[in-house]
């Protein structure tokens, strides 16, 4: 039996998470609507690598690798986003801004794969996999870029909403640290 104590003291120190849970959405970082778009993120980024590994020759290989690459990262680090972040592992990592994080990455590789995708698009061998492949990648695209949206809308550009540090004011009273390395000079 729990007594008085542990209650106030399991209350205000331990983190409030549902036992045996470790897909915890939403969450601070990941709003249901954004988990799905993150899991489509995924599916598209997946499909798109898939059917252009698919491609067995190509006329002009550099567009076809560099798509290789854009969509193969973009499927594994998404995956790696997802997890993190709807799930408690996230609080393991030791990352504080998340959301600048899933900002700075979804703005990276949103430009990234429509760059790849337009590069594709403009220069391949016109088989059909090709075609499937840009497809899925103009998609994917969409996917990230409503991502963005959807973060913009729901926390503004998160880089510039940090709070700066509070400055000492000389006239008020000093921060603790300051008060105990004013004592050792003593």
């Amino acid at each position: 039996m729990a007594t008085t104590t542990d209650q106030v003291y399991n209350a205000t120190t331990m983190q409030a998470s549902p036992k045996g849970k470790w897909f915890i959405v939403p969450t601070e970082n990941l709003s249901t609507i954004r988990c799905g778009i993150k899991v489509v993120e995924v599916l598209f980024s997946c499909v798109a690598f898939v059917v252009e590994e698919i491609v067995s020759n190509c006329s002009s290989c550099g567009p076809l690798y560099f798509f290789e690459f854009v969509s193969c990262t973009a499927f594994l680090f998404t995956l790696l986003l997802l997890i993190l972040l709807a799930t408690t592992l996230h609080q393991k990592v030791g990352i504080t801004s998340w959301s600048s994080l899933d900002f700075s990455y979804t703005i990276g590789m949103a430009v990234l794969f429509l760059l790849a995708s337009i590069v594709f698009a403009a220069d391949n061998g016109g088989t059909s996999m090709e075609q499937a492949a840009m497809i899925f990648g103009f998609m994917a695209s969409i996917a990230f870029f409503i991502d963005l949206g959807l973060i913009y809308k729901e926390r503004g550009i998160p880089c510039k909403n940090r709070t700066s540090q509070p400055t000492v004011n000389s006239a008020g009273p000093l921060p603790e640290r300051e008060k105990l390395n004013a004592n050792e000079t003593d």
